[in-house]
């Protein structure tokens, strides 16, 4: 099985090697608006919007083309014809608010935009951790021109024990990054036959149910930040554009680091417990009613709905996952708040409370989402209760709670975060 996974890493000679690399972002920058321009002139004229095929034969020979290696000058292009399709795919779905890929420029700079270098476009020296980067004819100053990177990855990555495909120059943060795109080949047994259920939430960001035990991940620290960061965004005028876009990246990195912790930790302990499959709730199309519109949730239930990203944790999950040889499968949560996980009763008035369902069937009490994660995970594996089996409920009324210790870095449970707080 081949995996594909992009590693980050700082650059040592930043100092040396950043006039090189501002020349090469400026030179996407301009190809990109080269071939928006030529994009928008046959929308104009024909009403189409030509694929990446034709933007490459046609700028092949045009001067901007020829300032990257022709690689790094084709991912540009691919990119635009990429942002067009999606463009043009919201708009035949009756998206009106939608917008086409813009023009790079801010007055008159150019932004610094992401030169991506395949095969013939770079060369790796991993004993030095050198990687050498080629330029453009035009930028070149002799034919042997390029730029000699020097760079540190985290001490637990090991570029040698992949297959680099593709070298990125990003500009994050005031400085360049190399982002290195690798595949390699896996085979990793599965832990063992068991099978998890998750559902997902706002209070409770991950609902974890193993059949006989579960996990509740409360979603507080992300609410926090929301609030805290909203707060400081709103502090800011119209002069301050840049605070805002520093406070919006201290917000994302937060997240993110949030989310792959948090699906790290949900592995780990998958592994501990011999899972093999991890069945996930489907939630697409939760922000719509059965009509296709949009769903009210109210004031804070929108704004904590749109913030909420579902989307991006199951992708994280399914990539950890998939490097332990556990399975992750979508299904659909329909019912999944509604049904007692123990009889399987079927009514929406018996979740009386938002964090307790009380069944009138079975009178088994138990936390609500736990509830849901134990139902989307009977979608894959029978429940034993359902069955006619004789099971304790006890876990289902009373989860662990691992919260995440902003001290640590980590999650834990919570009775250790809560000795370690002041």
């Amino acid at each position: 099985m081949r995996t594909v996974r992009t590693f980050e890493a700082t650059l040592t000679n930043q100092q040396q090697v950043s006039d090189d690399l501002d020349q090469l972002g400026w030179a996407a920058s301009k190809l990109w608006n080269v071939g928006r321009y030529y994009a928008q002139e046959r929308w104009d004229a024909a009403g189409e919007i030509p694929d990446d095929g034709e933007l490459k034969a046609e700028l092949k020979g045009h001067e901007r083309y020829t300032d990257l290696h022709s690689q790094s000058s084709q991912r540009v292009l691919e990119e635009l014809a990429e942002a067009f399709t999606g463009w043009l795919g919201k708009r035949r779905n009756g998206d009106s608010r939608c917008r086409p890929p813009g023009f790079r420029k801010q007055g008159d700079s150019h932004p610094r935009s992401t030169v991506s270098f395949k095969a013939a476009g770079f060369k790796h020296d991993a004993q030095y951790q050198r990687v050498r980067l080629s330029k453009g004819r035009n930028l070149k100053e002799h034919r042997s021109d390029f730029i000699l990177c020097e760079y540190q990855t985290r001490p637990d990555v090991d570029l040698t024990e992949w297959d680099i495909q593709q070298v990125r120059a990003v500009h994050k943060r005031d400085e360049w990054r190399l982002q290195f795109v690798c595949r390699t080949t896996i085979d990793p047994n599965p832990p063992g036959d068991e099978t998890a259920g998750i559902d997902l939430g706002i209070c409770n960001f991950v609902a974890l149910s193993f059949g006989g035990e579960s996990i509740l991940f409360p979603g507080n620290v992300l609410k926090e930040d929301e609030y805290y960061f909203g707060k400081e965004k709103a502090k800011c005028d119209d002069s301050q554009s840049r605070k805002r876009m520093r406070i919006d990246r201290k917000r994302t990195d937060r997240r993110s680091h949030f989310l792959h912790t948090l699906t790290k930790h949900i592995v780990s302990e998958c592994v501990e417990r011999c899972v093999g499959t991890i069945v996930v709730g489907d939630l697409d199309g939760i922000r719509n009613d059965e009509n296709g519109d949009s769903r009210n949730w109210g004031k804070h239930g929108n704004l904590d709905l749109h913030g909420w990203a579902f989307d991006r944790f199951t992708k994280l999950l399914e990539y950890k996952a998939e490097a332990e040889g556990i399975e992750v499968t979508l299904v659909s949560e329909r019912n999944t708040s509604k049904s007692c996980s123990v009889c399987g009763t079927v009514d929406g008035d018996q979740r009386v409370e938002r964090g307790l369902y009380v069944c009138d069937e079975c009178e088994v009490a138990m936390n609500a989402d736990v509830n849901g994660a134990e139902n989307i995970r009977q979608k894959v594996t029978p429940s034993l209760v359902c069955d006619g089996g004789d099971r304790s409920t006890g876990w289902l009324a009373q989860p662990a709670v691992h919260l995440f210790d902003r001290s640590e870095g980590c999650f834990a449970p919570r009775e250790q975060v809560g000795n370690r707080e002041p």
